[in-house]
């Protein structure tokens, strides 16, 4: 059976609704940066994703192709995944999409190292004819940060962060956004076949306890 990162890794990826802390370990992924509002008909946002996808069951596949990647074992591609912040706002406006600065990512599993990274985008790009220069292999350390489950449409969040905003003030801790520590979101719904109510989506805040600088 495939390996999946959300069953295997469920205080990832299967928050409560209730938030909670969590120290989340530095993780690989593939990445695309854009600005702008994600809605935006044939924008950059849409065009991202489609390029994360493409590397990323290229990556996938490779087990039916020449190429063997060392430690390989067969997986499930995680979910799409995206860091956000934007310029000039405290916090986050969630009436200013077109502020957005983005990260669009998907999460890498542990064997895939930089070389075949850099397969894996060559193969694309021969295989898809397509430029793939866009895409990166990043490494993220979020640390300690607070998270939930948000059920329902994306314009609905600002409910479930105040309430992670309240547990942080409450467990002695604050909120810690900075240019390398985003708002964080995963998604666990297919937009297309999910009506907007039931979408689930897990929104994870960077934090800090008081008393420890910043």
């Amino acid at each position: 059976m495939a390996f999946d990162f959300k069953k295997e890794y469920k205080e990832f990826y299967l928050p409560p609704k209730t938030p909670l802390l969590v120290t989340v370990p530095p993780m690989n992924y593939l990445a695309v940066r854009g600005t702008g509002d994600p809605n935006e008909e044939n924008g950059t946002y849409k065009a991202a994703i489609g390029l994360l996808y493409g590397v990323a069951f290229t990556i996938k596949m490779s087990k039916l192709s020449d190429r063997r990647i060392e430690g390989y074992f067969d997986y499930v591609v995680p979910p799409l995944e995206g860091f956000w912040q934007q310029e000039g706002v405290d916090g986050f406006d969630y009436t200013r999409k077109d502020l957005f600065h983005w990260i669009s990512v998907i999460r890498l599993p542990d064997f895939v190292t930089g070389v075949d990274f850099n397969w894996a985008v060559t193969e694309a790009t021969k295989k898809k004819k397509q430029d793939f220069s866009k895409v990166e292999f990043l490494t993220v350390d979020e640390g300690l940060c607070v998270q939930a489950m948000h059920v329902g449409p994306y314009d609905d969040e600002p409910a479930t962060v105040a309430t992670m905003d309240e547990f942080v003030r409450e467990n002695g801790c604050a909120n810690d956004f900075s240019d390398k520590r985003r708002h964080h979101e995963i998604y666990l719904s297919d937009a297309r076949k999910v009506e907007p109510a039931r979408w689930k989506t897990v929104i994870r805040h960077p934090a800090r306890r008081l008393g420890e600088g910043k």
